[in-house]
């Protein structure tokens, strides 16, 4: 009987085995997944018409652009948020659609990611959001951002990973490379030189080739080069008398030439200005733009758009060659064949107990502790030990606001969020808590007013419950307030907003017990720094803040962050506001960046100018030792490589993390250079007595600058010095070498 069986199913084997061979011998090579993709691009183009190929260029809705329906290529589907899935947005208009199985982890934004200084936990990131993104079936990220914090005005500073390229370039290519492994593109962004939100649609950048390359440009090649990013969104400013979306320079000479970028580059929302220039300058997927020459939106006029029929027309015109159209097409139908035509990406999830974790992860590691007490004179506050106060009143704002609202486009819908209050309260029991003062709704393009009588009355009420209490626990900064971190709009001040100097001053008049805790995505003046006894610096923590948060006050974890930005003392200290107004924040039209190279802590390193906190600051619970860095030879030839060593010792009573970090400096040049520049990094756990080695590997490259003359990278011959430090200010030992 088994014997009959076999020979049956062996004849229906046989028998199916022809039409499936047929079948897999038929098979289009486009639709062949075992295929190579350029191959698969190849045979996709030679079955397209060129009203096909010219159609994949421009959207079809909000967050949409169509495939080729005949061929059965399927479109692509995008979502805002480089911390977290957007909610879902009408098709044809900015309102959101309601449903109600869009909400999401939100994470931290960036700013708290590069404070981590963890590339393992960068990773974490782009996987967990990766697998959300991939659950509400989006083919591509729009993040991370990579843009350099040049100004502590910036609205959108937060998206970003601090003022140093290196950082910014190391920490992006783990959470690329993870996010794309869900079959999610990742869509960096702002490509290039989006320092600033006002004036952004038409402010014309001059900045020389050297601040172009050493600094502007390191994480976006990072990003392609090492992250193998899959698209590149284009800028919304000019750059050298031509929009960044559609550069000749940017796109075809750098991003495709130099760099080999085989992706896509797509439009920001809006930022598509001529047909022909976005034709033969690199733009290769127009999204979000109003119809061509108008001030407003026709109903469905995507063919209104510059890549829509005017584009089109050209090619039959013959303006627009044959291999830019299909260039041009190959480049959107490889990023679907990446995305919405991989058959091995998984389903994603979402808001689950992993993500959370992730989140929680990295907003206790990107914790800054700034301040914790000053040695005799005043004794810091934290950790904050559950039971040591009986009366804790928390104070502020921003102790209650859902800050995952307003911004712009990273505006989320969390599933879940914990207030700073709910987490404090959670830790330490019996919490009183006094608003303080009044921040408004966040509207986007505008501010709120609120009257004074009610910000004096707010401030009253917390100044009187300040007596009573034990300590004074103050959640304030910026919020996601249009001038404020918010898409679209600059700072007006550095100052913190609504009064919040003023009243904290007053609360300090009556509770010396007070700790600052600080939310933002920026650096905000603190004229009241000397007289608060223990200050922290957060971000926009995402779902996880209260908890988070609340850890780390009271100890349970260790604040392991370092900045990644400077804090200068007063705004005229910061390079980009050192100048003119020419140089931030232009005159409308024009703006040109005169500190040059000089950006951050390479400023107020070349110009002895002491900063509040300088780059790659931030305290502990414990402390740790340094030893003496050596260095494995003294002399290195153009081909070779060294290492730089040293001994790090938890000499405190708890565990901590510490993060070390390596600047290298030209003793001379024939040309202007920072005193350091930061090369590498590392971040150790420790327990307490515990003592590790850190060993980083210099190569030739790490001394190079781009000679603008040549146009090329050199590293001149001489003597360099390497620099063991513990912030940009703080260095714990050098060693000197030689380049042969």
């Amino acid at each position: 009987m088994k014997k009959q069986l076999l020979t049956i199913c062996a004849g229906v084997a046989l028998s199916l085995s022809a039409p499936m061979a047929q079948t897999v011998e038929t098979l289009p090579v486009y639709l062949d997944d075992s295929q190579p993709i350029e191959a698969r691009v190849q045979d996709a183009l030679s079955r397209m018409t060129v009203e096909e190929k010219a159609r994949l260029s421009y959207a079809q809705g909000k967050f949409s652009s169509p495939g080729c329906p005949r061929l059965g290529i399927p479109e692509l589907w995008y979502s805002d948020g480089p911390h977290g899935v957007r909610a879902e947005i009408n098709w044809n208009d900015w309102g959101y659609a309601g449903w109600t199985s869009d909400s999401c982890t939100a994470f931290p934004a960036l700013t708290c990611l590069a404070a981590t200084w963890n590339l393992e936990l960068s990773g974490k990131y782009g996987k967990a959001l990766g697998e959300e993104a991939l659950y509400r079936g989006k083919d591509v990220q729009l993040g991370p951002g990579v843009n350099i914090y040049r100004t502590p005005l910036n609205g959108r500073n937060f998206e970003y990973m601090g003022e140093d390229p290196y950082l910014a370039a190391e920490m992006c290519v783990p959470y690329i490379q993870e996010l794309q492994k869900n079959g999610v593109a990742a869509c960096v962004k702002h490509y290039a030189l989006n320092n600033q939100e006002l004036w952004r649609g038409h402010i014309d950048v001059e900045v020389s080739d050297r601040a172009l390359y050493e600094i502007y440009l390191p994480a976006f090649k990072a990003a392609v080069e090492r992250g193998g990013a899959w698209s590149i969104m284009g800028a919304y400013n000019k750059v050298r008398g031509m929009h960044a979306t559609h550069h000749k320079l940017l796109n075809n000479d750098i991003l495709k030439g130099e760099w080999k970028f085989d992706g896509c580059v797509v439009t920001d929302w809006g930022a598509a200005h001529d047909t022909y220039e976005a034709a033969m300058y690199g733009l290769d997927l127009e999204m979000g733009s109003y119809t061509n020459g108008l001030t407003s939106e026709s109903e469905f006029g995507y063919d209104d758009y510059y890549l829509g029929k005017a584009y089109l027309k050209m090619i039959k015109e013959g303006k627009i060659p044959m291999e830019v159209v299909d260039d041009k097409a190959g480049r959107v139908l490889r990023l679907i064949f990446r995305t919405a035509m991989n058959r091995k990406k998984s389903f994603g999830s979402m808001a689950s107990p992993a993500h959370y974790q992730v989140a929680y992860e990295v907003a206790t590691e990107g914790t800054v502790l700034l301040k914790n007490g000053n040695g005799k004179k005043q004794a810091g506050l934290l950790p904050v030990v559950p039971g040591a106060y009986k009366n804790i009143l928390v104070v502020g704002d921003n102790a209650v606001r859902n800050l995952m609202q307003g911004g712009g486009s990273s505006e989320l819908k969390p599933k879940d969020f914990i207030s700073p209050l709910d987490g404090l309260r959670k830790k330490y029991g019996n919490v009183t808590y006094a608003q303080g003062y009044k921040a408004g709704r966040p509207m986007y393009g505008n501010v709120e007013e609120i009257p004074q009588a009610v910000m004096d009355s707010l401030r009253e009420d917390a100044v009187a419950k300040a007596k009573e209490a034990d300590l004074v626990i103050y959640v304030g900064g910026l919020n996601k307030n249009h001038q404020q971190d918010c898409e679209a709009g600059d700072r007006i001040t550095y100052n913190l907003p609504f009064g919040q100097d003023e009243l904290i001053r007053s609360l300090l008049g009556v509770n010396k017990n007070m700790v600052v805790v600080l939310i933002s995505g920026n650096a905000v003046a603190m004229p009241w720094l000397d007289d608060v006894p223990s200050v922290v610096q957060t971000w926009y923590l995402g779902t996880i803040t209260g908890n988070a948060l609340a850890d780390v006050l009271s100890g349970e974890v260790n604040p392991s962050g370092k900045l990644p930005f400077s804090y200068p003392v007063k705004l005229e200290d910061c390079p980009a506001h050192a100048f003119d107004a020419l140089c931030y924040p232009g005159d409308s039209i024009r703006e040109v960046y005169k500190e040059d190279i000089l950006v951050g802590y390479r400023w107020y390193d070349t110009k002895k100018i002491e900063p509040m906190f300088p780059f790659g600051y931030g305290m502990s619970y414990t402390t740790f030792e340094y030893g003496k860095p050596a260095v494995s030879a003294k002399a290195m030839n153009k081909d070779g490589s060294l290492t730089v060593s040293v001994k790090v010792k938890n000499t405190g009573t708890v565990a901590g993390k510490e993060i070390v970090q390596l600047y290298i400096g030209d003793e001379k040049c024939s040309v202007l250079r920072p005193v350091k520049e930061l090369k590498g990094f590392r971040k150790m756990a420790l327990r307490p007595g515990e003592e590790k080695e850190v060993t980083f590997t210099v190569t030739p490259d790490a001394l190079k600058f781009f000679d603008d003359k040549r146009h090329e990278w050199v590293a001149e011959p001489g003597k360099f010095k390497a620099y063991i430090g513990a912030s940009s200010a703080d260095i714990r030992g050098t060693v000197s070498f030689e380049l042969l």
